[in-house]
């Protein structure tokens, strides 16, 4: 029998609550590591990165030291129709604030960047398939955002190895990333 959305998110956000901080942030400096060293990464002007939650892959020094690279670093702003406004930051301790669901995110005074400009958008997901399929939180945010890009825009999953999966159901709403990093 083929598990359902709600049972694997379920079943992964367990796992991810379960995780030990000091464990996470260890994997989470491989998965740093593995996603600098992406070519797309390296010359890529826009990076679309996100505020991870509390037990995700940790993205606070991934924020960081893209802006001491010089990347020009865009993260989500949500809007209320469920929709991501992707905005332009330069500083994680006075361009954020507290957002929906407590994640952290750009001001409303930030700059808006058009999708255009964006060359790697860098998308959270709580489990992945080895087809690059990603289940999120159930929202549909991300889905509806990479469904307005140009095909061509390289996306990229940041997981922990235990967050892929065999297989996820899939939606006609469902768009898969480019490729997924983990701390394998």
């Amino acid at each position: 029998m083929h598990k359902t959305k709600k049972q694997i998110r379920k079943e992964i956000l367990g796992k991810l609550n379960s995780q030990a901080r000091g464990k996470a942030l260890k994997k989470s400096d491989i998965i740093k590591e593995k996603l600098f060293s992406l070519p797309e990464f390296k010359k890529s002007k826009f990076v679309m990165l996100y505020a991870s939650k509390n037990n995700e892959v940790n993205t606070e020094s991934i924020v960081d030291e893209a802006l001491k690279m010089g990347k020009r670093v865009v993260l989500p702003r949500c809007t209320s129709q469920k929709g991501i406004v992707p905005k332009e930051i330069r500083n994680t301790h006075t361009d954020l604030e507290k957002g929906i669901y407590g994640i952290r995110q750009p001001r409303k005074r930030q700059k808006n960047v058009e999708c255009g400009k964006i060359n790697l958008i860098v998308v959270p997901g709580v489990a992945f398939d080895r087809k690059n399929r990603r289940l999120g939180r159930g929202k549909g945010y991300y889905d509806r955002f990479l469904k307005k890009l140009p095909r061509n825009k390289i996306s990229v999953g940041l997981a922990f190895d235990f967050q892929i999966v065999k297989n996820l159901p899939k939606d006609s709403h469902d768009i898969p990333v480019s490729k997924v990093i983990t701390d394998r």
